[in-house]
């Protein structure tokens, strides 16, 4: 009897996952690359010259907007829910895993939907989810990574809470296990993990984000062993124990303005910010991953784009589910 039950269970549960898979595809089967070409077919160019003009202003563009990208798409999907406000702080921005998103994301996505919208074909008929995995693009792009092409057809979405966000985004602490379902709840691989993981060779973190690394760690050691000795040393030199942990340093040391495979091969040497970055290197489960993108840039690039194309696609928003918004911050 038993057997019985636990032969229906797995049944079920493959039933399940497969109901899953055929929704997950089913929407995302509707984005393509084209779907703009008969509403606004100058919206790519459009975008671009926005989030390069935004970019000319502060470099800060380019890690902003492609953490933006990533936060709203683990969340809810990429449906642009991280972008909505509330009037008593209850949105998908206001918790504390998002308050450190610069603001600078939000513009370049608000000045670009404006640019959008300046035009007359094309006013109102593109969604601030499609402008954000745009201006994704364009970021990396602006910064020395590889161009893709963007699969567009999202609607934004209507609903954004605080509460949606607890335990859905990677924390600073978790070993491989912890990172790989996660991101497996996804449809996200183990190397998509690892090649979306080498965007922290841009932009920075906070103090307070890994100072357990250099002060706390264990009982044993005061400093993780797994960081590099000199490293530790220069982390502590600009994080001292008594100041504001909130002091921005840089996830890449060597080239932070840079979309290049270089955070692997400061994995290589000890130098991963976070600990869900060393253990990339230290767990021999992703350590060949990590070695083949430190030594071959094409490699890791091409990598990217799957992962990245990839994760556009979680949670989507197509046909007459969404909306698409007047204004980026607030729903219709």
């Amino acid at each position: 009897m038993a057997e019985t039950h636990s032969s229906r269970f797995i049944l079920i549960s493959a039933c399940f996952l497969l109901l899953l898979s055929l929704l997950f595809n089913s929407a995302s089967a509707q984005l393509r690359t084209n779907f703009y070409s008969n509403i606004c077919p100058n919206v790519e160019s459009i975008v671009r010259s926005a989030v390069t003009q935004k970019f000319q202003q502060t470099f800060v563009t380019v890690p902003a907007t492609l953490r933006l990208f990533f936060h709203d798409c683990f969340v809810r999907g990429c449906d642009a829910s991280v972008l909505l406000a509330s009037q008593n702080g209850k949105a998908e921005k206001d918790h504390p895993d998002n308050l450190s998103l610069a603001g600078d994301g939000f513009d370049t996505v608000i000045k670009a939907k404006a640019a959008v919208d300046r035009n007359p074909n094309c006013r109102n008929r593109v969604s601030c989810a499609d402008i954000l995995a745009l201006a994704t693009r364009d970021v990396i792009v602006l910064s020395g990574g590889p161009s893709y092409p963007v699969e567009l057809g999202r609607r934004d979405g209507k609903i954004s809470t605080i509460a949606s966000v607890q335990h859905r985004l990677p924390h600073p602490e978790f070993n491989l296990d912890q990172l790989n379902s996660m991101f497996a709840s996804h449809g996200l691989t183990q190397t998509d993990m690892i090649a979306l993981s080498g965007a922290h060779t841009l932009g920075f973190s906070h103090c307070g984000r890994f100072s357990k690394r250099i002060y706390n760690f264990s009982p044993r050691s005061r400093i993780d062993p797994t960081l590099n000795p000199s490293y530790a040393l220069q982390l502590r030199n600009m994080c001292p124990l008594r100041v504001d942990p909130r002091i921005a340093i840089n996830m890449d040391p060597n080239t932070p303005r840079t979309f290049d495979n270089t955070y692997f091969r400061n994995l290589q040497q000890g130098m991963g910010l976070f600990t869900s970055d060393q253990i990339l290197f230290t767990d021999g489960r992703s350590k060949p991953t990590v070695n083949l993108f430190a030594s071959n840039p094409s490699s890791f690039n091409q990598a990217f784009i799957s992962a990245i194309t990839k994760l556009g696609r979680v949670g989507v928003l197509t046909g007459n589910k969404g909306e698409i918004r007047l204004d980026c911050s607030r729903v219709n």
